[in-house]
């Protein structure tokens, strides 16, 4: 009889442990930082829900789940630029949520208008110029790049770049279509080399004097400030940022952000775990992992990106970036933009 009840509260004890194990998130992600596995893991720890993670590029990780459809695993995707977000959404693959403390931490701009996805970390799109020659007088925002005294001056990656696409849907969203070409066009005549390589490769080409600005997000220059190659922090050292438009409509900023997938098996472990990501705890990780800036505004900015300074942001609503995207590519062509 004895062993016998043993026997019974082993099965037990043996069927909660499986019922514990089998509460899951999967979590398709398009960051590859060693930093975001050590706070999947905290949220197990916290939760007891095992976080089950595929990486990969972003575009190829929306396909993916596109083509799963009913029968994809994913319960959240993670994804780097509002525009890649925007493009998941017009595939279906984001339902709207309702979560209290995500309406109330995130800040409006910078999540969906309906809740289909929201921000977890954000990034500024700066101008830089060589340190040695200082600012350009004229210099303060996005628009004095088309000054005609800034010819030959300006170093640019393509158009087809998903930072720059964003940033020229945030322009348009601003000053209309119009005045968005008129703008672009006079940039393209500023070009000192056609456009190339990527942000990295502009602050190298800043630096070294081939040209005197350029256009890139804060992470790059942050990562080279805070490297322990001698080499990448004095390249750093020889680049100024100005944050642009500090008495308009603030500096462009983009974001990292998540969503809970149309077809999710475990949808209330992945709105756990949305909420949990934009807790103070995971924002300074989420941040410090990529060099990139808190979403939740009482989050203090730490690491490299800090020393650039505080700034005011554009708040444009973020899902405008994914909106006018479509546009912005043919704004772009018709400049003559490549």
């Amino acid at each position: 009889m004895k062993l016998h009840l043993l026997t019974l509260i082993a099965a037990v004890l043996s069927f909660a442990a499986n019922a514990a194990l089998a509460e899951n998130v999967n979590v398709y992600s398009g960051r590859h930082y060693d930093t975001d596995l050590a706070l999947y893991d905290q949220f197990t720890k916290e939760t007891g829900i095992k976080v089950n993670l595929i990486e990969g590029k972003a575009d190829e990780l929306i396909e993916r789940v596109a083509n799963e459809g009913q029968f994809s695993p994913a319960d959240v995707l993670i994804t780097v630029d509002a525009g890649r977000l925007w493009r998941a959404e017009e595939r279906g693959l984001f339902q709207p949520i309702q979560s209290e403390i995500l309406s109330s931490r995130i800040p409006s701009h910078l999540q969906h208008p309906e809740g289909k996805w929201f921000g977890l970390s954000k990034r500024a799109r700066v101008i830089i110029y060589r340190a040695a020659a200082g600012l350009p007088e004229g210099l303060s925002s996005y628009e004095d790049l088309a000054k005609p005294e800034f010819k030959g001056l300006v170093c640019v990656r393509t158009s087809s770049n998903i930072y720059n696409l964003s940033l020229m849907a945030s322009i348009i969203e601003r000053a209309g279509e119009a005045e968005a070409e008129t703008w672009a066009k006079a940039v393209v005549d500023n070009f000192a080399r056609p456009p190339q390589g990527n942000d990295t490769s502009q602050i190298r080409a800043v630096a070294s004097g081939e040209c005197e600005l350029s256009i890139v997000n804060t992470y790059y220059v942050a990562r080279f400030l805070g490297s322990e190659d001698e080499k990448l922090r004095k390249t750093a050292e020889n680049v100024g940022v100005l944050f642009p438009n500090q008495e308009t409509t603030g500096t462009h900023v983009n974001i990292s952000g998540a969503g809970v997938l149309t077809h999710a098996p475990n949808r209330e472990n992945a709105i756990k775990f949305i909420e949990f990501l934009s807790s103070d705890y995971a924002q300074k990780i989420l941040a410090e992992g990529n060099n990139e800036y808190p979403a939740v505004a009482s989050v203090a900015v730490s690491g490299p990106v800090a020393s650039l300074g505080d700034f005011e942001e554009d708040q444009v609503n973020a899902n405008v970036l994914g909106v006018n995207q479509p546009l912005a590519v043919k704004v772009f062509d018709r400049a003559g933009w490549k």
